[in-house]
Protein backbone atom coordinates (compact mmCIF):
# COMPACT_ATOMS: atom_id res chain seq x y z
CA UNK A 1 0.00 0.00 0.00
CA UNK A 2 1.44 3.20 -0.95
CA UNK A 3 2.17 6.70 1.33
CA UNK A 4 -1.15 8.12 -0.08
CA UNK A 5 -3.40 5.13 0.28
CA UNK A 6 -2.03 4.92 3.86
CA UNK A 7 -2.72 8.39 4.66
CA UNK A 8 -6.23 8.55 3.08
CA UNK A 9 -7.48 5.68 4.98
CA UNK A 10 -5.79 7.49 8.33
CA UNK A 11 -8.25 10.35 7.30
CA UNK A 12 -10.81 8.22 6.67
CA UNK A 13 -10.84 6.31 9.98
CA UNK A 14 -10.59 9.64 11.83
CA UNK A 15 -13.03 11.68 9.81
CA UNK A 16 -15.03 12.35 13.50
CA UNK A 17 -11.83 12.43 15.53
CA UNK A 18 -13.28 15.65 16.74
CA UNK A 19 -16.54 14.44 18.08
CA UNK A 20 -14.72 11.09 19.97
CA UNK A 21 -12.26 13.35 21.85
CA UNK A 22 -14.60 15.89 22.44
CA UNK A 23 -16.05 14.81 25.90
CA UNK A 24 -12.28 14.13 27.30
CA UNK A 25 -11.48 18.18 27.25
CA UNK A 26 -13.67 18.29 30.51
CA UNK A 27 -11.30 19.98 32.99
CA UNK A 28 -11.67 18.94 36.77
CA UNK A 29 -10.51 21.52 39.60
CA UNK A 30 -10.19 18.16 42.31
CA UNK A 31 -7.65 15.94 39.94
CA UNK A 32 -5.77 19.27 39.26
CA UNK A 33 -5.83 20.25 43.23
CA UNK A 34 -4.40 16.93 43.58
CA UNK A 35 -1.79 16.60 40.82
CA UNK A 36 -0.66 19.72 42.38
CA UNK A 37 -0.15 18.38 45.46
CA UNK A 38 1.18 15.06 44.42
CA UNK A 39 3.85 17.04 42.88
CA UNK A 40 5.10 20.45 44.51
CA UNK A 41 4.78 18.65 48.03
CA UNK A 42 7.10 16.05 47.36
CA UNK A 43 9.19 18.08 45.23
CA UNK A 44 10.13 21.00 48.07
CA UNK A 45 10.62 17.58 50.53
CA UNK A 46 13.25 16.26 48.09
CA UNK A 47 14.59 19.87 47.43
CA UNK A 48 15.13 20.33 51.47
CA UNK A 49 16.85 16.89 51.63
CA UNK A 50 19.03 17.71 49.12
CA UNK A 51 20.25 20.85 50.44
CA UNK A 52 21.28 18.97 53.66
CA UNK A 53 22.95 16.57 52.16
CA UNK A 54 24.92 18.69 50.17
CA UNK A 55 27.07 18.76 53.41
CA UNK A 56 28.32 15.08 53.81
CA UNK A 57 26.89 13.41 50.20
CA UNK A 58 27.56 14.77 47.02
CA UNK A 59 26.70 11.56 45.41
CA UNK A 60 23.49 11.51 47.50
CA UNK A 61 22.64 14.85 46.68
CA UNK A 62 22.98 14.06 43.00
CA UNK A 63 20.75 10.31 43.25
CA UNK A 64 17.98 12.83 45.02
CA UNK A 65 18.43 15.54 42.18
CA UNK A 66 17.52 12.60 39.69
CA UNK A 67 14.90 11.78 41.60
CA UNK A 68 13.48 15.21 41.96
CA UNK A 69 14.07 15.77 38.47
CA UNK A 70 11.40 13.47 37.73
CA UNK A 71 8.85 15.18 40.05
CA UNK A 72 10.14 18.75 38.48
CA UNK A 73 8.94 17.02 35.23
CA UNK A 74 5.16 16.61 36.80
CA UNK A 75 5.12 19.98 37.77
CA UNK A 76 6.51 20.81 33.95
CA UNK A 77 3.79 18.84 32.75
CA UNK A 78 1.08 21.27 34.71
CA UNK A 79 2.82 24.19 33.31
CA UNK A 80 2.79 22.68 29.86
CA UNK A 81 -1.05 21.99 30.34
CA UNK A 82 -1.63 25.94 32.00
CA UNK A 83 -0.26 26.68 28.61
CA UNK A 84 -2.53 24.94 26.70
CA UNK A 85 -5.43 26.18 29.15
CA UNK A 86 -5.94 22.69 29.53
CA UNK A 87 -5.35 22.13 33.56
CA UNK A 88 -8.10 23.69 35.45
CA UNK A 89 -11.20 25.88 34.65
CA UNK A 90 -10.28 29.31 35.77
CA UNK A 91 -8.10 31.14 33.26
CA UNK A 92 -6.80 33.20 36.30
CA UNK A 93 -6.10 30.13 38.53
CA UNK A 94 -4.46 28.67 35.19
CA UNK A 95 -2.16 31.84 34.54
CA UNK A 96 -1.51 31.95 38.14
CA UNK A 97 -0.02 28.11 38.57
CA UNK A 98 1.47 28.39 35.13
CA UNK A 99 3.38 31.15 36.71
CA UNK A 100 4.35 29.31 40.10
CA UNK A 101 5.40 25.93 37.84
CA UNK A 102 7.70 28.14 35.49
CA UNK A 103 9.69 29.34 38.87
CA UNK A 104 10.09 25.62 39.46
CA UNK A 105 11.02 24.36 35.75
CA UNK A 106 13.23 27.44 34.61
CA UNK A 107 11.00 27.97 31.85
CA UNK A 108 9.09 31.09 31.24
CA UNK A 109 5.46 30.78 31.25
CA UNK A 110 4.21 32.44 28.40
CA UNK A 111 6.59 32.95 26.21
CA UNK A 112 7.03 29.15 26.21
CA UNK A 113 3.47 28.54 25.75
CA UNK A 114 3.01 30.64 22.70
CA UNK A 115 6.13 28.58 20.37
CA UNK A 116 4.67 25.31 22.03
CA UNK A 117 1.19 26.74 20.72
CA UNK A 118 2.60 27.08 17.38
CA UNK A 119 4.12 23.87 17.12
CA UNK A 120 1.08 22.07 17.84
CA UNK A 121 -0.30 24.12 14.85
CA UNK A 122 2.73 23.53 12.34
CA UNK A 123 4.21 20.33 13.81
CA UNK A 124 5.76 18.18 10.74
CA UNK A 125 6.13 21.21 8.21
CA UNK A 126 9.41 21.34 6.52
CA UNK A 127 10.11 25.13 6.13
CA UNK A 128 13.19 26.31 7.71
CA UNK A 129 11.68 28.80 9.83
CA UNK A 130 8.69 26.54 10.99
CA UNK A 131 10.46 23.33 11.67
CA UNK A 132 12.81 24.28 14.57
CA UNK A 133 10.34 25.63 16.63
CA UNK A 134 9.28 22.96 19.10
CA UNK A 135 11.51 20.17 17.70
CA UNK A 136 15.21 19.11 17.37
CA UNK A 137 16.58 20.91 13.90
CA UNK A 138 16.56 17.79 11.27
CA UNK A 139 18.04 18.25 7.86
CA UNK A 140 16.45 16.21 4.91
CA UNK A 141 18.79 14.21 2.43
CA UNK A 142 18.68 17.36 0.17
CA UNK A 143 19.32 19.64 2.47
CA UNK A 144 22.34 17.68 4.00
CA UNK A 145 23.93 17.06 0.77
CA UNK A 146 23.81 20.09 -0.56
CA UNK A 147 25.92 21.37 3.00
CA UNK A 148 30.16 21.89 2.44
CA UNK A 149 31.93 19.24 5.08
CA UNK A 150 32.08 22.25 7.59
CA UNK A 151 28.28 22.27 7.47
CA UNK A 152 28.05 18.43 7.25
CA UNK A 153 30.37 18.55 10.36
CA UNK A 154 28.40 20.97 11.97
CA UNK A 155 25.14 19.23 11.77
CA UNK A 156 26.72 15.82 12.87
CA UNK A 157 28.55 16.69 15.94
CA UNK A 158 24.93 18.91 17.04
CA UNK A 159 22.98 15.59 16.38
CA UNK A 160 25.17 13.37 18.36
CA UNK A 161 23.66 12.24 21.44
CA UNK A 162 26.39 13.96 23.60
CA UNK A 163 25.56 17.52 22.38
CA UNK A 164 21.45 16.78 22.08
CA UNK A 165 20.71 15.53 25.04
CA UNK A 166 23.30 17.26 28.26
CA UNK A 167 24.60 20.02 26.22
CA UNK A 168 21.41 21.33 24.46
CA UNK A 169 19.27 20.88 27.30
CA UNK A 170 21.66 23.15 29.25
CA UNK A 171 21.97 26.21 26.64
CA UNK A 172 17.84 25.76 25.95
CA UNK A 173 17.78 26.66 30.11
CA UNK A 174 19.61 29.15 30.05
CA UNK A 175 20.07 30.97 26.62
CA UNK A 176 17.17 29.85 24.37
CA UNK A 177 14.41 30.52 26.21
CA UNK A 178 16.08 33.46 28.15
CA UNK A 179 16.70 35.52 24.84
CA UNK A 180 13.60 35.90 22.44
CA UNK A 181 15.14 34.41 19.66
CA UNK A 182 11.75 33.80 18.10
CA UNK A 183 8.92 36.46 17.45
CA UNK A 184 5.92 35.66 16.38
CA UNK A 185 4.51 38.67 16.27
CA UNK A 186 6.41 41.87 16.40
CA UNK A 187 10.15 41.90 18.65
CA UNK A 188 8.89 44.60 20.92
CA UNK A 189 5.71 42.06 22.31
CA UNK A 190 7.91 38.96 22.57
CA UNK A 191 10.97 40.65 23.91
CA UNK A 192 8.23 42.28 26.65
CA UNK A 193 6.67 38.77 27.37
CA UNK A 194 9.71 37.13 27.61
CA UNK A 195 11.26 39.93 29.90
CA UNK A 196 8.81 40.16 32.06
CA UNK A 197 8.51 35.84 32.34
CA UNK A 198 12.06 36.14 33.57
CA UNK A 199 11.40 38.41 36.38
CA UNK A 200 8.80 36.30 37.59
CA UNK A 201 11.24 33.36 37.58
CA UNK A 202 14.40 35.53 38.41
CA UNK A 203 13.11 37.54 41.58
CA UNK A 204 12.38 34.60 43.52
CA UNK A 205 15.67 32.65 42.72
CA UNK A 206 17.39 36.04 44.31
CA UNK A 207 15.43 35.88 47.20
CA UNK A 208 15.60 31.96 47.86
CA UNK A 209 19.42 31.91 46.85
CA UNK A 210 19.83 35.00 49.58
CA UNK A 211 18.09 33.17 52.29
CA UNK A 212 19.79 29.83 51.72
CA UNK A 213 23.00 30.52 50.43
CA UNK A 214 24.11 31.30 46.50
CA UNK A 215 26.53 28.47 46.55
CA UNK A 216 23.86 25.66 47.81
CA UNK A 217 20.94 27.34 46.85
CA UNK A 218 22.61 26.79 42.70
CA UNK A 219 24.13 23.90 43.49
CA UNK A 220 20.76 21.89 44.37
CA UNK A 221 18.72 23.98 41.25
CA UNK A 222 21.31 22.91 38.88
CA UNK A 223 21.34 19.45 39.45
CA UNK A 224 17.51 18.97 39.71
CA UNK A 225 17.61 21.42 36.04
CA UNK A 226 20.19 19.47 34.62
CA UNK A 227 18.55 16.08 34.69
CA UNK A 228 15.63 17.74 34.31
CA UNK A 229 16.73 19.26 30.65
CA UNK A 230 17.91 15.42 29.93
CA UNK A 231 14.82 13.83 30.24
CA UNK A 232 12.59 16.34 29.06
CA UNK A 233 14.84 16.71 25.73
CA UNK A 234 14.56 12.73 25.45
CA UNK A 235 10.86 12.53 25.38
CA UNK A 236 10.43 15.82 23.26
CA UNK A 237 12.92 13.94 20.71
CA UNK A 238 11.38 10.28 20.49
CA UNK A 239 7.91 12.26 20.00
CA UNK A 240 8.48 13.46 16.76
CA UNK A 241 12.11 11.83 15.45
CA UNK A 242 10.86 7.98 15.14
CA UNK A 243 11.67 6.43 11.89
CA UNK A 244 7.82 6.60 10.28
CA UNK A 245 7.36 9.83 11.20
CA UNK A 246 5.51 12.91 9.29
CA UNK A 247 6.92 15.95 7.70
CA UNK A 248 5.45 17.59 4.74
CA UNK A 249 6.06 20.70 3.09
CA UNK A 250 3.35 23.13 4.33
CA UNK A 251 1.85 22.51 0.87
CA UNK A 252 0.91 19.04 1.20
CA UNK A 253 0.56 19.13 4.95
CA UNK A 254 -1.84 17.70 6.48
CA UNK A 255 -3.22 18.51 10.52
CA UNK A 256 -4.61 14.83 11.37
CA UNK A 257 -1.09 13.21 9.61
CA UNK A 258 1.02 15.20 11.50
CA UNK A 259 -0.79 14.40 15.36
CA UNK A 260 -1.21 10.63 14.13
CA UNK A 261 1.83 9.68 12.26
CA UNK A 262 4.34 12.32 13.17
CA UNK A 263 3.76 12.14 17.09
CA UNK A 264 4.45 8.84 18.91
CA UNK A 265 2.85 6.63 21.30
CA UNK A 266 5.98 5.39 24.53
CA UNK A 267 4.84 2.58 25.88
CA UNK A 268 5.85 3.21 29.35
CA UNK A 269 5.70 1.45 32.83
CA UNK A 270 2.87 3.00 35.56
CA UNK A 271 4.68 5.08 37.30
CA UNK A 272 6.72 6.72 34.58
CA UNK A 273 3.29 7.95 32.90
CA UNK A 274 2.09 8.93 36.36
CA UNK A 275 5.59 11.38 36.62
CA UNK A 276 5.20 12.09 32.78
CA UNK A 277 1.36 12.89 33.04
CA UNK A 278 0.94 10.64 30.47
CA UNK A 279 2.84 13.08 27.52
CA UNK A 280 4.01 9.84 25.99
CA UNK A 281 0.31 9.38 24.69
CA UNK A 282 1.27 12.03 22.44
CA UNK A 283 -0.74 11.34 19.03
CA UNK A 284 -3.97 12.07 21.33
CA UNK A 285 -2.51 15.78 22.78
CA UNK A 286 -1.45 16.18 19.37
CA UNK A 287 -4.82 16.40 18.10
CA UNK A 288 -6.45 18.00 20.95
CA UNK A 289 -4.16 20.30 23.13
CA UNK A 290 -7.17 20.69 25.52
CA UNK A 291 -7.55 17.33 26.58
CA UNK A 292 -5.75 17.79 30.73
CA UNK A 293 -3.27 15.19 30.63
CA UNK A 294 -4.83 13.78 33.79
CA UNK A 295 -7.82 12.63 30.83
CA UNK A 296 -5.39 11.93 28.46
CA UNK A 297 -4.98 8.02 29.54
CA UNK A 298 -9.14 7.53 29.64
CA UNK A 299 -9.36 8.71 25.92
CA UNK A 300 -6.36 6.21 24.52
CA UNK A 301 -8.10 3.20 26.33
CA UNK A 302 -11.49 3.77 25.25
CA UNK A 303 -10.66 4.82 21.81
CA UNK A 304 -8.81 2.42 20.43
CA UNK A 305 -9.16 3.66 16.76
CA UNK A 306 -7.10 6.87 17.96
CA UNK A 307 -3.71 4.86 18.23
CA UNK A 308 -4.44 2.36 15.66
CA UNK A 309 -2.19 3.89 13.08
CA UNK A 310 0.13 5.45 15.68
CA UNK A 311 3.64 3.93 16.48
CA UNK A 312 4.21 2.49 19.26
CA UNK A 313 7.52 2.50 20.97
CA UNK A 314 8.86 0.87 23.82
CA UNK A 315 11.99 2.94 25.80
CA UNK A 316 14.08 0.43 24.08
CA UNK A 317 12.98 1.90 20.50
CA UNK A 318 13.61 4.97 21.97
CA UNK A 319 17.17 4.64 22.23
CA UNK A 320 17.19 2.86 19.33
CA UNK A 321 15.87 6.60 17.75
CA UNK A 322 19.39 8.39 18.44
CA UNK A 323 20.49 7.14 15.69
CA UNK A 324 17.80 8.64 13.21
CA UNK A 325 19.72 12.00 11.34
CA UNK A 326 18.12 12.72 8.42
CA UNK A 327 14.55 12.71 6.80
CA UNK A 328 14.24 11.05 3.63
CA UNK A 329 11.47 12.76 1.50
CA UNK A 330 11.91 9.77 -1.06
CA UNK A 331 11.15 6.78 1.90
CA UNK A 332 8.93 9.27 3.57
CA UNK A 333 11.25 8.27 7.12
CA UNK A 334 14.10 8.85 9.00
CA UNK A 335 17.56 7.53 8.30
CA UNK A 336 20.89 7.32 9.55
CA UNK A 337 24.37 8.54 8.31
CA UNK A 338 25.15 5.32 7.09
CA UNK A 339 21.89 4.82 5.40
CA UNK A 340 22.83 8.19 3.91
CA UNK A 341 26.50 6.84 2.83
CA UNK A 342 25.12 3.95 1.76
CA UNK A 343 22.23 5.79 -0.76
CA UNK A 344 25.68 8.05 -1.90
CA UNK A 345 27.56 5.34 -2.66
CA UNK A 346 24.69 3.68 -4.74
CA UNK A 347 23.60 7.29 -6.45
CA UNK A 348 27.05 7.95 -7.71
CA UNK A 349 27.91 4.28 -9.02
CA UNK A 350 24.61 4.36 -11.21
Amino acid sequence: MTHQNVDQEIKDALSNWKSIIAKYKKKSTKKAIGQMASSFLPFIAVWVLMYFTLEFSLILTFLLGIVNAFFLVRIFIIQHDCGHNSFIKSKKASDTIGYICSVFSFLPFKYWAETHTFHHGHNGQLEENIRQVGDLPTLTVEEFRAKNWWGKFKYKVFRSPIVIFVIAPVYYLIITTKYPFLTFNNWRRTTYLLLKDNIVIIVPYVIIGYLTGWASFFAVQFIILFFFGIIAFWFFYIQHQHEFSYKKWKKDWDFVLSAIKGSSYLKLPKIMEWFTGHIGIHHIHHLNSRIPNYNLKKCFTENKILSKYVTTLSFKDGMKMMFHKLWDEDQQRMITFREYYKLEKMRFSS
